[in-house]
């Protein structure tokens, strides 16, 4: 059966430029890059190669970019790795739609002493600013907030979170690894982000590979030790060929990202416009004037969005309920529910997200296929009044 996927924000395939770069590094260069002789020293010079390109896409110095393991380890080790540099200074300034990586190591934090403040967000999840100001004082060692969110699409007014927490003498993290590929970063250009989380596999690079942009001067404690890796501020033998990978699918990134705001744009904005006019009691969730070109997250009333996807499935089409973190758990998205989003609509909320290897002929296969499915789930729900 066809698959046609449309779950890139939970990962993406591996580009096949990405993979004919990786092969040789499982098999034939397989040294480490730590070791004296020139089988390892190759190695290490490629890798210096790839953390070259990566910096090239986000705008920054290679010696500003530290190779972890994956997105959650980069949010992990900058929430981390900040406290234990700013020993004295027990706040944290959150949101309340973050991805769990960072929501979760937050709320940890308050068994430990911490006072964590989530700022909230209205009805189409843009973020509070008034609330964020007024909750910056002399404690406060991080703020820590998203560029863009992961089920909604909607961005950040991460420039003006930067800058504030700067003329405040704050850190700023940014996990934004929903947005580099899709957004220029031109980090040399905005000295407030400090701390910036990456992860591989949302941009066709394989998954076990992320990255976390450590501005040159940033007070960071190691998450990781026991080894001399990453200039001594992240342990343990180098994935090789994941990093090898990322640094091609970040020169990939910088190729289209043109395409990625032009004619994924258009297939994402075809796909929602259908079926908001083929499907009734729906709606888009987020802000549908400031979100990424790729995302496309609508509530269908009355049915559970589980239902949906198993239906979709049935036709091999690709989606999600939220976050692929949280996709066990049977209670509607806290994205959602911070934003206000009716529980008739919530539990109903199915997240399209595109790549650049999505069709127009996918698209209109989707469009063939969902407004049926959602009639036939409306029949069946006890919650729709029969006509």
């Amino acid at each position: 059966m066809k698959v046609v996927y449309f779950d890139n924000n939970a990962t993406t395939r591996v580009a096949d430029e990405v993979f004919e770069q990786i092969r040789p590094y499982f098999c034939e260069l397989y040294g480490n890059p730590s070791s004296m002789h020139s089988f390892g020293g190759q190695v290490s010079r490629k890798m210096r190669r790839a953390r070259e390109k990566v910096a090239q896409l986000l705008g920054c110095e290679a010696s500003e970019i530290i190779f972890t393991g994956c997105g959650t380890e980069s949010n992990n080790t900058a929430i981390s790795g900040t406290l234990a540099a700013y020993p004295n200074k027990r706040k944290v300034i959150t949101s309340r739609v973050e991805h769990p990586a960072v929501l979760q190591v937050c709320r940890e934090l308050e068994n430990h002493g911490y006072t964590v403040v989530e700022i909230g967000v209205d009805k189409k999840g843009r973020l509070d600013m008034n609330r964020l100001e007024e909750q910056i004082d002399d404690d406060t060692a991080l703020i820590t907030i998203m560029y863009a969110n992961n089920e909604t699409g909607t961005i950040f007014p991460v420039d003006k979170i930067a800058q504030l927490a700067e003329s405040k003498g704050v850190v700023f993290h940014t996990d934004a690894v929903q947005v580099v590929g899709k957004i220029p970063m031109n980090l040399s250009q905005r000295p407030g982000i400090a701390l910036l989380s990456i992860s591989g596999h949302k941009l066709h690079a394989p998954k076990g590979i992320g990255v976390l942009f450590v501005r040159k001067g940033t007070r960071l404690r190691p998450y990781m030790l026991g080894g001399h890796q990453e200039a001594g501020r992240r342990a343990g033998t180098e994935n090789v060929p994941g990093i090898i990978g990322l640094g091609k699918a970040c020169e990939l990134a910088d190729e289209n990202m043109a395409a990625e705001n032009s004619r994924v744009r258009s297939l994402r904005d075809k796909l929602e416009k259908e079926i908001l006019e083929k499907c009734p009691d729906c709606m888009v969730n987020g802000d549908v004037e400031n979100r990424l070109p790729n995302t496309s997250n609508i509530s269908f009333e009355f049915i559970e969005g589980e239902a949906i996807l198993l239906m979709l499935d049935r036709f091999g089409i690709c989606a999600s309920s939220g976050s692929a973190c949280t996709s066990g758990s049977l209670e509607p998205s806290h994205v959602l529910r911070a934003m206000g989003v009716p529980f008739t609509a919530a539990h109903g909320s199915i997240r399209f997200s595109l790549s650049r290897y999505n069709t127009e002929e996918e698209i209109d296969y989707a469009i063939e296929k969902i407004p049926p499915i959602i009639s036939r789930l409306r029949e069946l729900s006890p919650f729709v009044k029969p006509k």
